[in-house]
């Protein structure tokens, strides 16, 4: 008996628990005898005793079993808020809720593994028995003095914040949150191991940050539709068809960011000379039978070409998609096993390898790193010029790639509205191409070099990040061109980019954060909590707080500028006098900032600025004070863009209100006119009859 849409038959829970613990064994036995036979030389190397069989092998057990279920949580999530539709009163439909549910355990036994993952730490790093790093204050002692273990217990946090949190909601709003969170807990995996140590560190940790995230969402979302199928749930096909665009583009930035890892770390000569090489070896070599297999799938299982397109939206008829072969028709369980359950405990093996790949010490460096080159992972290229800041090009992997992927989608929209035959306005393309390639200029050119370690040209790229990259952004309507270039998803199937985007307009949160006022107040009051705070001397040294002020000065801005200046649909319709009023009270804060800056007496970040010794910033206080001058300065260029901005749509919404006049009175014979003149010429008559 088969059911109505999906796979065939509806198996009993233990195939579930089977799969599962199918993928823990693959994970378990691979990572154990990979990492002892490197253990012992990095032992050697550290010159730290032996901590004994239960650390050697129950650690890179352990962490392999905790990565497989941060999979599982975030594949699992991204199932029930992206593959399953909600009801229609923005509730988890059943499948939907099975998956959030399952992903909240995922969540849990995610979070013990990392809270297990401290004690070992302990013991791996200090070469103690385990039994004598179970006790409280060993626990304590590990959190406070190892940076790994520390970033263990971060993740144990987040992950049961998760798992608590998606126990007590059931709407696919809430659905999303809690992914978004799940995914969250991999940057403390990103902020260990060799990435966040060796040299050139930044693209290493960049590189890794993506690479989880393509493995996870790859290994993730496959192993939650395997088991929806053994669970019988339905709709197996369209997961799969979506699942196949997510996992190809997983696939290349996998892929790419392991290659980029490679490279930081070892010479091409040692990879077949070394246990480190032979790894990254049999690790490529696993991920390319995954790709095989990958590939298998989509023609075997769906009847789809190897490489798939984007998921836009519903197929168009006559498409390969919608023929019968591609329909919802019913998929037996034993194929989706015999391809997604093959290819998942494939990538179980591959996440063990990449444990193992962790716990092994990668050749040494061809020379000793400079202070520099250990602190920010590379050397600055003597004093600042302009010629120094345009010719030296060091790529950000995070939001180097962001602006590359803005203009590939931005270009993808223009040319399906081209080929439809609809128009668009070339003004707002300039608008965001310019803030794209300012993007790309202020992270991955000299300035994103030198903004890390001296404060004034930190400054001028904060300026640039926040004020004026956001304003062409926010001149550039990437949400209209994005609702005009897709299409819906279509009744009854789950969401599609196209939803996703009217949720994020129209939902509490963006009503709250796109008021003029509340905009104006989270824009300038973050200048003054990050640098004010007391958070800048922690952010500036590390690398994830470098990464996290970029990340924060660019949303906090456009949140702000879209309010204020943007041509998009705002959950908020105020005349363009308002959001003058809003923008010029704000400008005061804007320039107090800088003013405080230039009279703050003390070094902010003193040990970072002070460690780097860089030659050229001989008073740090005065680079400081000349950082200040820029903010002070600098908020008058954006200004003048968004006063004529705010012009121009004052003069747009008059035009517009005098059109719709001169056709209303097109339509009644200009009956207002008329009813008004009849107004004036009663008040005259009684005006004369008092006299």
């Amino acid at each position: 008996m088969t059911s109505r849409v999906g796979v065939t038959r509806r198996p009993a829970g233990p195939p579930l628990l089977g799969y599962i613990a199918l993928l823990v064994a693959v994970a378990a036995v691979v990572a154990g005898p990979l990492s002892d036979l490197s253990t012992s030389a990095a032992l050697d190397l550290l010159g730290i005793p032996d901590p004994g069989p239960l650390t050697s092998y129950g650690l890179p057990i352990v962490r392999s079993v905790a990565e497989i279920f941060c999979a599982l949580a975030v594949g699992l999530s991204f199932y029930g808020a992206f593959y399953t539709p909600p009801q229609k009163d923005g509730t988890l439909d059943v499948a939907g809720y099975r998956s959030q549910h399952w992903a909240s355990m995922a969540n849990a036994v995610w979070a013990v593994c990392a809270a297990m993952l401290i004690p070992l730490t302990l013991s791996d790093v200090s070469g103690q028995k385990l039994t004598d790093s179970l006790s409280p204050d060993q626990w304590l002692l590990a959190i406070s003095s190892v940076d790994v273990a520390s970033s263990w217990r971060w993740a144990a946090i987040i992950a049961i914040v998760a798992a608590i949190g998606q126990r007590l909601t059931l709407t696919w709003r809430w659905s999303v949150i809690w992914l978004a969170l799940s995914m969250a807990a991999l940057l403390p995996i990103a902020a260990t191991g060799h990435a966040a140590s060796s040299g050139a560190h930044d693209i290493a940790t960049n590189s890794l940050v993506l690479h989880l995230v393509g493995a996870v969402l790859w290994m993730g979302g496959l192993a939650a539709i395997v088991l929806h199928a053994l669970r019988g749930d339905g709709r197996m096909r369209l997961a799969l068809r979506r699942h196949s665009a997510v996992a190809t583009v997983a696939l290349f930035v996998v892929a790419a960011s392991g290659v980029i890892n490679a490279l930081v770390r070892i010479q091409p000569g040692d990879l077949f000379s070394t246990t480190y090489g032979r790894l990254i070896i049999a690790k490529a070599v696993l991920i390319v039978v995954i790709a095989v297999l990958a590939i298998g799938l989509r023609r075997r299982l769906l009847g789809l070409r190897a490489w798939p397109k984007l998921w836009l939206g519903p197929e168009r008829p006559g498409s390969a998609a919608s023929s019968p072969m591609t329909s919802d028709a019913p998929i037996s369980r034993a194929r989706i096993w015999a391809f997604a359950g093959v290819e998942t405990a494939v990538m179980a093996a591959t996440f063990a390898v990449a444990v193992s790949l962790g716990r092994t010490p990668p050749p040494p460096p061809p020379s000793i790193p400079t202070v520099q080159e250990a602190l920010l992972g590379f050397e600055l290229p003597g004093n600042p010029t302009l010629i120094t800041l345009i010719t030296n090009w060091r790529f950000d992997l995070i939001l180097g790639t962001v602006s590359l992927v803005a203009i590939a989608l931005y270009s993808w929209g223009l040319i399906v509205l081209r080929r439809r035959g609809d128009s668009w306005p070339v003004s707002r393309t300039i608008f965001w191409m310019a803030g794209s390639v300012l993007l790309f200029l202020t992270t991955s050119s000299g300035l994103g070099m030198y903004m890390m370690g001296q404060f004034s040209l930190h400054m001028v790229a904060h300026m640039l990040l926040s004020m004026m990259v956001p304003v062409f952004w926010a001149l550039g309507g990437p949400l209209t061109l994005a609702l005009r270039a897709l299409r819906p998803a279509g009744r009854g199937n789950p969401p599609g980019p196209r939803e996703w985007i009217l949720e994020l307009i129209h939902n509490p949160i963006s009503w709250f954060l796109t008021h003029p006022v509340v905009a104006s107040i989270q824009f300038v009051l973050g200048f003054y909590l990050v640098y004010f705070g007391g958070f800048y001397d922690t952010l500036a040294g590390d690398h994830f707080g470098h990464v996290f002020m970029n990340v924060h000065f660019l949303i906090s801005g456009y949140l702000f500028y879209w309010s204020i200046i943007g041509v998009d649909t705002s959950p908020h319709n105020y005349s363009p006098l308002f959001k003058l009023l809003t923008l010029l009270g704000s400008l005061p804060f804007h320039a107090f900032f800088g003013i405080m800056l230039m009279l703050y007496g003390e070094v902010l970040a003193p040990d970072w600025y002070g460690g780097l010794e860089l030659p050229w910033v001989p008073d740090l206080l005065a680079d400081q004070k000349e950082g200040g001058g820029i903010a002070w300065g600098f908020g008058e260029i954006p200004l003048f863009v968004v006063m004529i901005a705010l012009a121009f749509q004052w003069y747009s919404a008059d035009s517009r209100d005098a059109r719709r006049s001169e056709r209303k009175a097109d339509r009644d014979d200009d009956a207002e006119l008329r009813a008004y003149n009849e107004m004036l010429r009663q008040m005259d008559e009684g005006t004369r009859s008092g006299k």
